[in-house]
């Protein structure tokens, strides 16, 4: 049986080293262990790098709309506050545990660990 991909699985929510136990105990914790292969997860730290992805993927998607929407159509302030800030709010929110999943799957891939001096 060929092994999962580590990236795929990652932007699950999966375990990037079996495929199959979650990634994830909330939200954005990343769970200890594997429930499915007992895999070491505590260790693995994306920092803020899925949050600045997501920030510019979200950021220019929502400006572009916002500002194509408003050279075209002219919409009163209220109508493109009413629009545009949930949709970032949702937008970022949904990207934000793919991306960091998919982080968690790269530093697996890579073998990457924390440079240790003692």
């Amino acid at each position: 049986m060929a092994a999962p991909s580590p990236l795929l699985s990652g932007l699950r929510g999966r375990c990037p080293n079996c495929g199959e136990g979650h990634l994830f105990e909330g939200f954005l914790r990343v769970s200890p262990r594997c429930e499915a292969c007992g895999f070491d997860l505590a260790k693995a730290d994306s920092g803020d790098g899925p949050a600045v992805f997501v920030i510019l993927i979200g950021g220019f998607l929502v400006a572009f709309g916002a500002l194509f929407t408003e050279f075209t159509l002219h919409p009163p302030v209220w109508v493109t506050l009413a629009i545009w800030l949930p949709l970032t709010l949702v937008v970022c929110l949904g990207l934000l545990r793919p991306f960091k999943g998919a982080m968690l799957a790269a530093q697996f891939m890579n073998k990457a660990s924390e440079a240790r001096n003692d």
